[in-house]
């Protein structure tokens, strides 16, 4: 657990805007060291001025989350400039939808590229570094509540979020006997520029898609981000559940009833299940204890 973080280092993906801004000013003031990441670097550098300007030591790396050698080479300069890295949030994100049927291949490759490989190649890309010095550490992976309940029309963006929260529960077993914490981040709708997330979309992946949805949809979209809440608070929210070790964290509290709906709905799916006549009988017991790896 990371209770004083006083002097030690974190590094912070989706950096230049947003809630990876307002995590690196929590951390800051917390007495932290900040290496900011971001594919924008124009952003980049108004963002490390900025935390400069509040004396918080910061230091700024571009970066494509959807190419593991950039967070690799990322990964070493934030130890050659810090020597060590003790915080890691892997926190860059974008945002795609559309109809069934209409979504194109580039739009699903990208988010999944960012949203969930960006996550993996962060995850394994600073890990060594934080086992070598031995001092524990912590991983925040962002998510969404869009990876707690699924929200017809963005579907690529919900897999990639629901994957994050899956691949996090997984990672906080395996790294817990090492001292490393892991938490996933769930926040409903922020004040960031989500909406305008297609403004640093590589190239590989080519333009984005014209959105044909009704023009009033789209500002009425538009209008639930910017109306959200302030990233401040999540900044703030999530340094107090880094020093918690909390496994989830949520920012909207008055959401629980959309999951407490998603969770009646699968435990009535269970009860269905014990009382199938298709599965009366049957002799399999499922292990009590499911081990793959000790």
């Amino acid at each position: 657990m990371m209770r004083d973080l006083q002097g030690k280092t974190a590094f912070v993906t989706g950096g230049a805007s947003g809630i990876g801004l307002s995590m690196a000013r929590a951390f800051g003031a917390a007495g932290m060291n900040v290496m900011l990441a971001d594919i924008n670097e124009d952003d980049l550098g108004v963002a490390v001025a900025e935390l400069n300007e509040r004396q918080i030591k910061a230091a700024g790396v571009r970066c494509d989350v959807a190419d593991r050698k950039s967070l690799e080479q990322a990964a070493e300069e934030t130890v050659a400039t810090y020597g060590k890295v003790h915080v890691v949030c892997n926190n860059a994100g974008v945002g795609a939808g559309g109809a069934i049927g209409t979504v194109k291949p580039g739009d699903w490759d990208w988010t999944i590229a960012v949203n969930l490989m960006g996550v993996v190649y962060g995850t394994e890309a600073f890990l060594p570094h934080i086992r070598a010095h031995g001092e524990g550490g912590h991983f925040v992976n962002t998510a969404s509540m869009a990876g707690m309940i699924s929200v017809p029309g963005m579907e690529p963006y919900t897999a990639s979020k629901y994957a994050v929260v899956g691949m996090s529960e997984g990672w906080a077993g395996q790294l817990a006997p090492e001292n490393i914490g892991v938490s996933v981040l769930c926040p409903g709708f922020v004040r960031t520029r989500i909406h305008e997330s297609g403004r640093a979309r590589q190239e590989k992946f080519g333009p984005a898609a014209t959105d044909e949805r009704d023009p009033a949809r789209i500002e009425a979209a538009k209008q639930l981000v910017l109306g959200g809440l302030d990233p401040d608070r999540v900044g703030a929210r999530v340094l107090e559940a880094i020093q918690a070790n909390e496994l989830y964290i949520f920012t909207h509290p008055d959401m629980a009833p959309l999951f407490e709906e998603r969770a009646r709905n699968i435990m009535a799916a269970f009860l269905r299940a014990s009382e199938s006549p298709a599965l009366s009988g049957a002799a399999y017991q499922t292990p009590k204890e499911i081990k793959v790896f000790d």
